[in-house]
């Protein structure tokens, strides 16, 4: 029994304000350093009833560090997002309190909404003890076409801890590619999420942060319009990203999991509406590259072509089904996709650059990620195993066919899979499948890391607050 049950109310009053203290107390990272981006555009993020943050130009070629937290044991979020990090939240868990904010969140005063506005707090542009207890704390929100995910981290002395992450399936562009608009449920379900996402923003006090839509908004012709409504009542400006710029965040968010000694890197984001395809050509890095900034060029320079394919796990699973898969309405979903990458792939002359060279795939999706939970043999999604391992070729499509060979009961009853995506994971296998037959790769490397990592690494460098150093090694004393 927990101290303190069974004393009275007060007793178990105060057991649950330390229960949520705990909750939402930072978790110690260590991870591997990897580049941030080099991208145009300005990227905005809260206003309304919260706060409005400082607006910021992102700046190239700088890196930060991201690793393992311990879960609380909270559900997670197979298959994408932090998973070392609970990303449920206080406010779905039975008995927790409303969503509204903290009373001692702050208040905004008069704000200005155009390009640029600040709050009444000036922009942050000194250091602080880098992962100290004052340490500031930046978020990351990608609104995608079936995750609405937030990521909130400190600088650390290797670059960012976790200090709060969530992640929720909300389809927002379910139905978009019939009708070529956002349903009002979706948009009910989204409204909700991005609730909790500002309650967290707001009481971890976050002093930048940036958030993003992609394909959903993109091409529904509601989307701008959704995108307004957001910012009305729930305090969020979201900004449209685009293509070319979610797809070298994409790589810089995982580009610390590149194999130097590859001639050549084929990274991938499999999304819900659209897919990013970037080529990097390393040659130069024989000898052993520093992908970790340290002054030296970072991985995005080294994108030769990129393209972002109208098609993802939902928009796939409309067109085909994605409940009850066959043999043929999968070669069939591998045949559509093929199409849409071979145009690119003729261009760019893939194949022929990759054939007799050292080339690696570069996998950062939720497809990808509860793969290789299935081939580990998960009983319980564990990020700390998935980020980073190798997956053989032959490994991926005998997980592929297996999961074929299913039925949508079957795939439900995956513990890697769950009931909320046993309809979209066959698509995404056909999407991945696809990207495979178009390539001689031997290997694929799995990466639960990406675009929120990529955000997280151009606020900091933007404000001067992180480090990318490495440990450095005791020298032997002599005598």
């Amino acid at each position: 029994m927990e101290a303190g049950a069974g004393r009275g109310p007060g007793a178990a009053a105060g057991n649950q304000r330390r229960r949520d203290a705990k909750r939402s107390s930072a978790v110690p990272m260590s991870g591997a350093v990897f580049p941030a981006t080099s991208a145009d555009g300005s990227a905005f993020c809260f206003t309304g009833q919260y706060r409005l943050l400082q607006c910021f130009q992102m700046q190239p070629d700088h890196g930060l560090t991201r690793g393992r937290a311990a879960s609380d044991g909270a559900s997670l979020d197979p298959g994408t997002g932090e998973k070392d990090v609970s990303e449920a939240t206080d406010d779905e868990r039975a008995g927790a309190p409303s969503r509204t904010l903290h009373p001692s969140a702050p208040q905004a005063g008069p704000v200005r909404t155009e390009a640029g506005a600040l709050s009444q707090r000036p922009p942050f542009r000194g250091r602080h003890r880098a992962g100290g207890d004052g340490g500031q704390i930046y978020g990351a929100l990608d609104l995608g076409t079936n995750n609405c995910r937030l990521l909130l981290a400190q600088p650390s002395r290797r670059g960012f801890r976790v200090v709060d992450a969530f992640s929720r399936i909300i389809r927002l562009g379910e139905g978009v590619s019939q009708t070529g608009r956002l349903s009002d449920a979706a948009m009910r379900r989204t409204i909700e999420a991005l609730k909790v996402c500002a309650a967290k923003i707001a009481r971890n006090d976050a002093v930048r942060v940036r958030c993003v839509a992609t394909e959903a908004c993109r091409v529904a012709s509601n989307g701008r319009d959704f995108l307004g409504r957001v910012e009305h009542e729930v305090g969020l400006k979201l900004e449209m990203l685009d293509r070319e710029t979610e797809a070298s965040l994409a790589v810089s968010g995982c580009a610390s999991l590149i194999d130097y000694r590859a001639s050549h890197v084929l990274v991938f984001d499999i999304g819900g509406g659209s897919s990013e395809l970037i080529w990097l050509d390393l040659p130069k890095y024989a000898n052993g590259p520093d992908l970790n900034g340290g002054g030296r060029t970072g991985s995005t320079s080294h994108i030769s072509a990129w393209t972002s394919l109208p098609v993802g796990v939902v928009t796939l699973a409309e067109r085909f089904g994605g409940h009850h898969v066959t043999g043929e309405s999968f070669e069939q979903m591998v045949a559509y996709v093929t199409e849409l990458i071979r145009p690119w792939e003729a261009v760019h002359g893939l194949r022929e650059r990759a054939n007799g060279g050292n080339m690696h795939l570069l996998g950062t999706s939720g497809t990808v990620t509860t793969v290789a939970g299935i081939h580990l043999g998960l009983k319980r999604y564990d990020r700390a195993r998935v980020d980073g391992c190798w997956l053989a070729i032959d490994e991926i499509q005998k997980v592929t066919y297996a999961l074929l060979g299913r039925s949508y009961v079957e795939r439900v009853a995956e513990p890697c899979i769950g009931q909320e995506r046993a309809d979209l994971v066959l698509a995404g296998c056909a999407i991945l499948e696809a990207i495979l037959r178009m390539l001689p790769a031997e290997r694929l490397r799995v990466a639960d890391r990406g675009l929120r990592e990529g955000i997280l690494a151009t606020l900091m460098t933007e404000d001067g607050v992180y480090r990318t150093g490495r440990r450095r090694r005791r020298r032997p004393r002599s005598g």
